[in-house]
């Protein structure tokens, strides 16, 4: 064999260990409770206030970065 050959033989046997690790099984089916209007309020707000918020402070305050000191 080729250098080539054993050279992807080598790789993709250390790929193999991946294919061999044990999976979770998840099922699907409804959830035991039902959300409420607090629960999916609360969970929208803690969204938008960790991810959109802070996008929202550097783009209102690009002109001052942008300035060199």
């Amino acid at each position: 064999m080729s250098a080539l050959t054993l050279h992807l033989l080598r790789g993709l046997a250390g790929l193999a260990w991946w294919l061999l690790l044990p999976r979770a099984q998840v099922h699907s089916r409804p959830p035991r409770e039902q959300l409420g209007t607090m629960d999916i309020t609360t969970g929208l707000t803690s969204c938008f206030l960790c991810s959109l918020l802070p996008a929202g402070w550097v783009l209102s305050h690009l002109e001052s970065y942008k300035k060199q000191e």
